[in-house]
């Protein structure tokens, strides 16, 4: 049998504090997240972290976004003007 080693592929960053957490949730998400640790062989705490990681990604607006909409609404005021009317 043939071994890979991949331990030079790993990237190792710092290591963050962990906290501990308390909060309700849906039963039914509840299983489903279970569900999904044990499917993918992780623990409950890093699925909910992949997880939290992934909502506020989503969730965040970037500032370039914000910009880029500010300059839009101020380069278009005139026509949003006449749209509004």
């Amino acid at each position: 049998m043939t071994y890979l080693d991949v331990s030079t592929l790993l990237i190792y960053a710092p290591a963050m504090a962990n906290i501990k957490i308390s909060s309700k949730v849906d039963e039914a998400a509840w299983e489903d997240l279970k569900q999904l640790a044990q499917e993918s062989r992780q623990n409950i705490s890093g699925v909910l972290t992949d997880a939290i990681q992934d909502y506020v990604r989503k969730r965040r607006v970037r500032p370039q976004v914000l910009q880029h909409l500010e300059d839009s609404i101020r380069d278009n005021e005139e026509l949003g003007h006449l749209l509004a009317k």
